[in-house]
């Protein structure tokens, strides 16, 4: 376990940025951590070291959304899950997830990942879990980042 101490939004969104230029494919991130601890900057950082252009925004409303990477070699398609308003567990089958988090070609980022816990597959995570220390400051603690 690695921790982190984030004195500002930009130096969460950098983290993720390092992290997401390390990306080979097929690595899932697994996000946790009270509202407004860092996951969406995060997980626009990751966006952004995946060199997608695109505006990135959590998809409270839509639970997941896919966009293309583009020139990363074997990296295709970021996936962002926001498990935050998903019902039914079940509710992961119908929007297709499974087939994004065996997708080698694929990187995933699950905010709210301590809801559907059960449903991840356990090897392949990087848990990131987000602490606010005061309304600038945030602890992230790191786990399963020893290969980047």
């Amino acid at each position: 376990m690695k921790k982190v101490i984030s004195h500002s939004e930009k130096e969460t969104k950098d983290l993720g940025r390092r992290l997401g230029r390390a990306c080979c494919g097929g690595e899932i991130f697994a996000l946790s951590g009270e509202l407004g601890s860092g996951k969406t900057r995060f997980a626009q950082g990751l966006a952004s070291g995946l060199k997608i252009k695109n505006r990135v925004n959590s998809p409270t409303f839509n639970i997941m959304k896919v966009y293309r990477v583009p020139g990363r070699g074997p990296i295709k398609t970021f996936c962002h899950i926001d498990a935050y308003r998903l019902g039914a567990k079940s509710n992961l089958l119908a929007i297709g997830w499974e087939e994004f988090l065996s997708d080698k070609s694929t990187v995933c980022a699950v905010e709210w990942a301590e809801r559907i816990r059960k449903k991840l597959p356990g090897k392949k995570i990087i848990k990131i879990i987000f602490k606010n220390l005061n309304e600038q400051e945030r602890l992230i603690k790191l786990y399963g980042i020893e290969n980047f």
